[in-house]
């Protein structure tokens, strides 16, 4: 890779033996002979390094760092001062330069120092990519729907996604929440920064409130060193509370007060710390009932549920399940070089019909087992999961009793439901049906005949 630096000292034998050395180790070299003359070529090219002598006759080392670093940010530099002038290159540090060298220079020491910014701009352009990588991934486009109640909830998420507030997303388990958040922080301002996630549901009460917030050495039995909590972590991104209907009511009280005053103080320290979090919780609970319960407090509830989007289970948003099998279908092919696989219409009917407790992580799941296991490119219903091939298709199992409804009522719904199947799965011959079924013809026939069926 290319990588340009510029000299600037006043002194001549200084910058034209740095610039000999520099060149002949295949870099590309400019220099200034004071800071002015360095200023005009900041302006017109990118400059990964500068080394900049830190007394000159017009401008000083720090104002031509604060120059550079005013144009480019990413541009290294490196204070060359004499024994005398440490205290100079102490400040400059402390103003952004990345570091600084004695004279006379050590070569070899100058070389490795050079070698090391290399790197960390090989690393911080990776990371650039990857972030980049990460916001394609999770747009919002990336969320496969065609219900209205998720059109709604993508809607609001986008519209909340450049501001700072607070969101709540709410939604059974597997319906996609951490999704949402990745896809709120990556199309935010904050998307360059970082997305920190903790689960709350992971940790006892003592654990969790280190993790949040961090610890002072000593604090606790075994706090043998000081740690950085998510929250210091996640200073000007997003942290991701998962499963905040678990916090303890104590965690909430500290939260709480984070939300209102943008101050932590780690467990066991006093010195308040200000941070620039944006929050986004996700629970899977009814927080009203934790509410009347005394497990949540309603003052941390209000605070957090400033915008809140509700994620439809998959079973009340079937329409999308199609969508959803041919999207896993592509990846986990790919992913198992299986080249093009298709699914069967009754692989595909019993997926519509099922009713997913699991929800999309339990189709994806499925699919990813489906694509594993397929043979001549085709996914089958034998391929699926006993307990979709035996689940009714119009909810007869697990549906609310139906006012006045007995129990041989119900089970004639179920019997009938299951003839009905077996005669679609024999193309409607009656034989064939009853063999199925393991019952003599004439029983069945009586069965169709008694439910007016031809």
């Amino acid at each position: 890779m290319d990588f340009f630096i510029l000299i600037v000292d006043d002194e001549v034998n200084q910058r034209e033996l740095l610039a000999e050395f520099l060149l002949k180790k295949k870099y590309n070299v400019e220099t200034a002979p004071n800071g002015s003359e360095a200023c005009k070529i900041i302006d017109k090219n990118p400059i990964d390094l500068i080394l900049c002598d830190y007394k000159m006759p017009d401008m000083t080392g720090l104002e031509v760092l604060k120059y550079a670093k005013n144009k480019n940010p990413e541009t290294s530099v490196i204070i060359m001062t004499a024994y005398g002038s440490i205290d100079s290159a102490v400040e400059s540090m402390r103003e952004g330069a990345y570091n600084y060298i004695q004279k006379p220079i050590d070569l070899e020491e100058l070389l490795f120092q050079i070698e090391k910014i290399k790197e960390r701009k090989h690393l911080i352009s990776e990371n650039k990519i990857l972030k980049e990588h990460l916001s394609e991934k999770f747009r919002f486009s990336e969320i496969i729907t065609i219900t209205p109640e998720m059109e709604e909830a993508l809607n609001i998420a986008g519209r909340v996604a450049k501001s700072k507030t607070t969101v709540l997303i709410r939604g059974e388990s597997g319906t996609g929440k951490e999704l949402f958040a990745k896809a709120i922080h990556y199309s935010s301002d904050r998307k360059d920064k970082s997305l920190i996630t903790i689960n709350c549901a992971s940790f006892s009460e003592t654990l969790l409130e280190s993790e949040l917030f961090g610890h002072e050495k000593g604090a606790f039995t075994g706090a043998d060193r000081q740690r950085i909590g998510k929250l210091e972590l996640a200073d000007k991104g997003t942290l991701f509370i998962d499963e905040i209907g678990d916090i303890p009511v104590q965690t909430q009280i500290k939260l709480l007060r984070f939300l209102q005053f943008n101050e932590i103080e780690r467990v066991g320290g006093n010195q308040k710390i200000t941070l620039d979090v944006r929050i986004i919780g996700a629970t899977n609970r009814n927080l009203e009932e934790l509410i009347k319960k005394g497990l949540f407090r309603e003052d941390f509830y209000y605070r957090i549920n400033v915008v809140t989007i509700n994620i439809p289970p998959l079973r009340e948003r079937r329409k999308d399940i199609p969508l959803l099998v041919d999207h896993f279908i592509k990846k986990y092919a790919s992913i198992n070089n299986k080249g093009d696989i298709s699914i069967s219409k009754e692989a595909m009917d019993i997926l519509i019909k099922y009713n997913y407790p699991g929800n999309v992580r339990e189709l994806e799941n499925i699919i990813e087992r489906c694509v594993v296991l397929s043979r001549d490119n085709l996914i089958t219903s034998n391929q699926l999961p006993i307990n979709l091939k035996n689940s009714d298709s119009e909810n007869i199992y697990d549906n609310e009793l139906g006012e006045g409804e007995t129990l041989e009522m119900r089970l004639e719904k179920i019997e009938k439901d299951f003839v009905m199947r077996a005669l679609e799965k024999n193309n409607w011959n009656q034989t064939k049906a009853a063999e199925f079924l393991g019952i003599p013809e004439r029983n069945l026939r009586y069965r169709l005949k008694k439910w007016g069926i031809k």
